[in-house]
């Protein structure tokens, strides 16, 4: 009875180890499940990933802008520059030449003057700005003008000669102004005409020019000449001129003397109106 009683053990260790398989298999099948499922969820969350990392792109892109004022502000201070141009012409009895830069831009302008009955005085900027001012006179001579800077801050001027008198302008602010004198009348140099003066020049003061007044006197039938000069302030806009005081400069000069021939000239620094300058049509 002993041999029959073995048997059934056997077949018990056996369907433990069908169970066992089984359940390993079980178990395989369910570990692989789980493991390729990770795998779909990742590239499921994938695209969610995408937009979280493009997200701070167009933030980076939208920096450039940024610095687009840089360009505006370069540009506004190029146009700031200069006359702001406008639809005003010389005449075409003028005769445009080039002077110096009166707008500030850095570019050469032109003065001019037309003749006739209305004569006028100009400037045409650079910029494309044409501005001018009659040219208020009884002198039949023709005018002849000169157009330089005075003074620490470089004011641009233009002096008008027109034999017995020079007049005097300003041309700050893109105009040309009568400068006044203190009457409030304008300003003008005498060409000896009335005996207060023979001329004008820009006499060199340190590192500027200084308009004068000037006046060479003879007392031997032009063999010699004593020369003086008053100095002329002009204000900040330069439209409004204070005489300083008289001081000689020359005594006893003789006739075709350097200093005398300024004192009978119109000039400014080393321009000479008639040479330099616009000359007025005949």
């Amino acid at each position: 009875m002993s041999t029959p009683s073995a048997a059934p053990s056997g077949s018990r260790r056996t369907w433990g180890w069908v169970v066992a398989a089984i359940v390993l298999v079980v178990a395989v099948v369910v570990a692989v499940i789980l493991l390729t499922r990770p795998d779909d969820d990742t590239s499921t969350a994938s695209p969610s990933t995408v937009p979280s990392t493009a997200t701070p792109s167009p933030t980076t892109s939208a920096t450039p802008p940024a610095a687009e004022p840089s360009p505006t502000s370069s540009a506004t201070a190029t146009t700031a520059a200069g006359c702001a141009p406008n639809d005003e012409r010389a005449p075409s009895s003028a005769d445009p030449v080039d002077v110096i830069d009166v707008d500030g831009d850095g570019r050469k302008d032109k003065a001019w003057i037309s003749s006739g009955s209305d004569r006028r005085f100009g400037i045409t900027t650079a910029s494309g700005a044409t501005f001018s001012a009659a040219i208020d006179s009884a002198s039949p001579q023709p005018a002849a003008a000169v157009v330089n800077v005075v003074q620490q801050e470089a004011i641009p001027i233009a002096l008008v000669d027109l034999g017995r008198e020079a007049l005097l302008y300003s041309l700050t602010d893109c105009a040309v102004t009568p400068v006044q004198n203190a009457q409030g009348d304008p300003y003008t140099f005498d060409r000896g005409f009335a005996g207060a003066g023979t001329g004008v020049g820009c006499s060199q003061d340190g590192d500027v020019l200084r308009l004068a007044g000037l006046n060479a006197v003879s007392k031997d039938d032009a063999k010699t000449f004593d020369v003086t000069r008053t100095f002329v302030d002009l204000d900040a806009d330069g439209r409004h001129a204070t005489n300083g005081d008289e001081s000689t400069v020359a005594t006893g000069a003789p006739k075709g003397n350097a200093v005398v021939t300024t004192a009978q000239e119109v000039s400014c620094g080393e321009l000479v109106a008639g040479k330099d300058g616009p000359v007025e049509k005949q």
